[in-house]
């Protein structure tokens, strides 16, 4: 199974737009969405691209592929617009053997991490840096930055994993970053 891993989009439908293009052009078969779905945040300015209407739309044509968790500037009254679950702070997924722990990364993260087996990949947001390495307990931290608003980095980024290998790529060219 191809799964694209997106975090943060913060209600930027341009970006949401590049993301989803990606993810035909690869065949993706699922849609992971690490949190932080509509609302801009309040550390974050309004940005210049925000659409949060345009990202419902996005997204709930989808439904059917989309597996999310919340984030932590997810609530209630986006649930009541997105036509799948968003509301849960973890999900569990297990992929061609591969067990992933989804979070967005504001309660798990690699400064505190959950009780799981050594393979597990804890996959998180939240800090909107694109992450992906073995730590010594011999799980893998990843974080596939942000679509709309990054940090430490001027590349936009999102997760990819094709059944086999998991990898970051470039929001622009969907070329790789990094992988595991």
């Amino acid at each position: 199974m191809k799964i694209m891993f997106i975090s943060d989009i913060h209600g930027m439908a341009v970006t949401l737009k590049k993301a989803l293009a990606h993810a035909d052009k690869m065949g993706a078969e699922q849609l992971v969405i690490l949190g932080d779905i509509l609302y801009h945040g309040p550390r974050n300015g309004v940005p210049d691209l925000y659409d949060p209407p345009q990202v419902v739309k996005l997204l709930n044509a989808r439904k059917d592929q989309i597996m999310a968790v919340r984030g932590n500037c997810d609530a209630e009254v986006d649930q009541m617009l997105l036509e799948f679950p968003i509301m849960a702070d973890y999900s569990e997924l297990l992929c061609n053997g591969q067990r992933f722990f989804l979070t967005h990364g504001h309660l798990w993260n690699e400064s505190n991490l959950p009780e799981l087996p050594g393979n597990t990949i804890l996959a998180h947001g939240h800090t909107h840096i694109a992450v992906l390495k073995k730590i010594s307990s011999g799980q893998i931290i990843f974080n596939p930055g942000s679509i709309s608003l990054p940090k430490n980095t001027i590349r936009r980024s999102f997760g990819w994993f094709d059944g086999e290998n998991l990898s970051i790529r470039d929001l622009e060219d969907g070329s790789q970053i990094c992988s595991a």
